[in-house]
């Protein structure tokens, strides 16, 4: 068995992508399985409580520890594994945690907006997207200077919105839909993400091309708009 952290993964998961961010920002070796959730193994469905991922495999002597749920994933390694990327004030810490469960609900609403069945349910969703991203465009205008979420330093805030952010290069590729237009602090926080070298790692190179397969599959609207346009097709 490894002493190295393992982490159960699957190709598109956002979930999975913020542990793999933490791991990268603490500067922890780790190991990564990806599975087929479509098909979940044995030997997941033995380890895995909710059937789902991300995992965090620990090593303990000769056996391991399964850890599972992002958020539970995340506490453990700031508890355990140095460069933290929590505050060390408790009520900074706490507010970021109320922001990462927001980035939590604006993931939610992602999985709504792309799985809309109808053009006006999309347009709905979108609306609702757009509001939530409103009211980040206010929390980051609250006078904090830098380039992250509490101003210099990097955190899991950060981390988490990392995976959100991900997805609209897809959207972009699709179609204008102009959830984030007219939110400047949001879209520079994207782009400084987007940027960023364990951000950047938390995907495998054909990740966009997966994510584009995933929905166009989906038999929602914007399964339709992507069939309907010909250059939405990547290169």
């Amino acid at each position: 068995m490894t002493d190295k952290l393992v982490l159960v993964s699957h190709h598109l998961c956002p979930y999975v992508q913020r542990a793999a961010i933490s791991l990268c920002e603490k500067d922890v070796p780790f190991e990564r399985i990806t599975v087929d959730l479509a098909k979940k193994p044995a030997w997941f469905k033995a380890i895995s409580p909710l059937g789902k991922v991300p995992l965090l495999r620990v090593p303990q002597n000769s056996e391991a520890t399964v850890i599972f749920e992002s958020a539970v994933i995340l506490e453990f390694l700031e508890e355990t594994q140095a460069n933290p990327l929590h505050p060390a004030d408790p009520l900074a810490r706490a507010r970021h945690r109320a922001w990462i469960e927001f980035g939590s609900a604006i993931l939610n609403a992602i999985g709504r907006f792309y799985s809309a069945p109808t053009e006006a349910a999309f347009l709905a969703e979108s609306e609702a997207l757009s509001a939530m991203f409103d009211r980040l465009e206010a929390e980051l205008a609250a006078g904090r200077a830098g380039p992250w979420f509490a101003g210099e330093r990097f955190s899991l805030v950060d981390a988490v919105f990392g995976p959100v952010f991900r997805y609209f290069d897809a959207f972009d590729r699709i179609g204008a839909f102009g959830i984030l237009s007219g939110k400047p602090r949001v879209e520079a926080w994207r782009n400084r993400l987007h940027e960023r070298k364990s951000v950047k790692d938390a995907v495998t190179p054909d990740y966009p091309q997966r994510l584009h397969a995933f929905l166009q599959a989906k038999g929602s609207h914007v399964s339709k708009l992507i069939r309907s346009e010909a250059a939405t097709a990547l290169p």
